[in-house]
């Protein structure tokens, strides 16, 4: 996406990984260790976990690394000096935006989660970096002002989310000129339906956040563990698919698939529907994108079709996974109300993470400010940070409400 080119690897290509202690995070760097010849950490951030950073930055030895506050700066720096690491240390969101523009990054892992991820994957997009996505809700915050930065620096965006990523790989060089252009009448997005797929809804009531945070398929983050026990990740990749591939929410349909095995398909006008599998791995669409448009060994292994045996499909639930919906309806109304859904859903999530709520309310508190907030143009950065912070207080307030 942007301008589709191959990249000059006779050099090593120097990578920042925002968000490097997470799951996404730590595969890219897998997958970066095992093409020395190609790839070098550049810099590495992280949030809470300091001393996995600190392991992270002896291993890899990248020039900076990241972290949100002088106080954790201070504990790093201290290890470093131990370590005889000499890595220097920088501090909160500028320095997150500081190692996404550099002049001296070739690519930028964007793996931050949730609206914190916006700031540093924009400051890198406007750089006009190569842009590893796997930061879906800043896009799904900024959706047109993103995709306006993508054209105008000259950005290269690719999709890290297993299922964007099998988009890609099944849509035509010069998908760009338009979906109908090319030939494509539908995106089937697949979900794995999480843990909950066959759990009744009155059993929902009483799921706790270690079950939520379950998934039977992929190793993942808390918050996007829960997001996709709710199907509220699918939602989000619902809106994502629609600004990188410029679909209407009417061309993107979910699929509930619960191998995991299918990571999504395309369908053509002339009857052809074209599917990208492998095993659920994240180093796949990771290497997939590092190297794009080449290939290189990811670390996984080879897909064994005699031992999966079946594949199985089946339409989501709305009614059980309300979630979804209300995703749907958020990217068919547009400007604010997708920042809005991704806002309450960060709220909601936390709240029943810390056992405040019950799974089922996830879904009621983000339908009640979605009624609540009026839907807006995005015009600014600070446009759409406003639109979240007024979803954050409604969600709050829901809460208090409710007694919480």
């Amino acid at each position: 996406m942007g301008g589709r080119m191959g990249c000059d690897v006779s050099q090593v290509q120097r990578i920042t990984v925002l968000g490097a202690t997470g799951s996404i995070g730590l595969s890219t760097l897998d997958v970066i260790a095992r093409h020395p010849e190609r790839y070098q950490a550049f810099a590495l951030t992280g949030y809470t976990r300091i001393e996995e950073l600190l392991t992270l930055c002896v291993r890899h030895r990248p020039a900076y690394a990241v972290v949100p506050s002088a106080e954790a700066a201070g504990r790093l720096r201290a290890g470093l000096t131990a370590a005889g690491c000499a890595t220097e240390v920088l501090e909160g969101e500028a320095g997150l935006c500081q190692v996404a523009c550099a002049s001296e990054v070739d690519a930028v892992m964007a793996a931050i989660v949730g609206a914190a991820g916006l700031r540093p994957t924009l400051a890198a997009v406007q750089a006009g970096k190569k842009v590893l996505l796997a930061n879906k809700e800043a896009l799904v915050m900024s959706g047109a002002l993103f995709m306006d930065a993508v054209r105008q620096s000259g950005a290269v965006l690719l999709p890290i989310d297993s299922e964007h990523n099998a988009i890609f790989q099944c849509m035509p060089s010069d998908y760009a000129r338009g979906l109908s252009a090319v030939g494509v009448r539908r995106i089937l997005l697949t979900a794995s339906g999480g843990p909950f797929r066959q759990t009744s809804t009155e059993a929902l009531l009483d799921v706790t956040p270690e079950q939520a945070c379950a998934h039977p398929n992929w190793s993942m983050g808390r918050k996007i563990s829960v997001d996709s026990a709710s199907m509220m990740n699918k939602g989000l990749e619902l809106i994502e698919a629609c600004w990188l591939f410029d679909a209407p929410p009417s061309l993107v349909e979910v699929v509930v698939h619960p191998q995991s095995v299918i990571h999504s398909l395309v369908d053509y006008v002339d009857g052809s529907v074209l599917a990208q599998l492998g095993n659920p791995d994240m180093r796949t669409p990771i290497a997939n994108a590092l190297a794009w448009p080449e290939r290189i060994d990811s670390g996984v292994a080879p897909l064994d079709l005699f031992s999966i045996a079946r594949l199985d499909f089946e339409a989501p639930d709305e009614q059980r996974f309300p979630c979804l919906r209300l995703a749907r309806q958020a990217a068919q109304v547009g400007n604010s109300a997708p920042a809005v859904l991704n806002a309450a859903n960060e709220v909601a999530v936390q709240t029943f993470l810390q056992g405040r709520i019950r799974f089922p309310e996830i879904a009621s508190m983000i339908e009640q400010v979605l009624d609540q907030e009026s839907v807006v143009p995005l015009t600014s950065l600070e446009a759409v940070f406003a639109a979240d912070q007024r979803a954050r207080e409604l969600a709050w307030a829901w809460l208090h409400r409710n007694g919480r």
